[in-house]
């Protein structure tokens, strides 16, 4: 069973980084699966970052960079792997 987390807000594709603001807790290691129109991946949380600073957990309401594997676009939504 999977857990909405967030959404998509936007995508860095120089850098590979997914602007995700989140509607629940997330935590570095986690494993997530992200699904949209084009996208549907999975992927262990590598990297997050907050306001340029790398973080190791976020909350729910901030607005998150998150390292992706592939390219995502904007509205995708974020799950949370159970």
């Amino acid at each position: 069973m999977e857990t909405i987390i967030g959404k998509v807000t936007h995508y860095y594709p120089k850098i590979g980084v997914a602007a995700i603001i989140l509607e629940d807790h997330l935590t570095k290691g986690e494993r997530i699966h992200i699904h949209g129109a084009r996208e549907d991946f999975h992927q262990t949380v590598t990297s997050m970052e907050f306001d340029h600073a790398s973080i190791t957990e976020a909350s729910k309401g901030l607005d998150v960079g998150i390292k992706v594997i592939q390219k995502v676009h904007e509205g995708d939504l974020v799950f949370r792997e159970t």
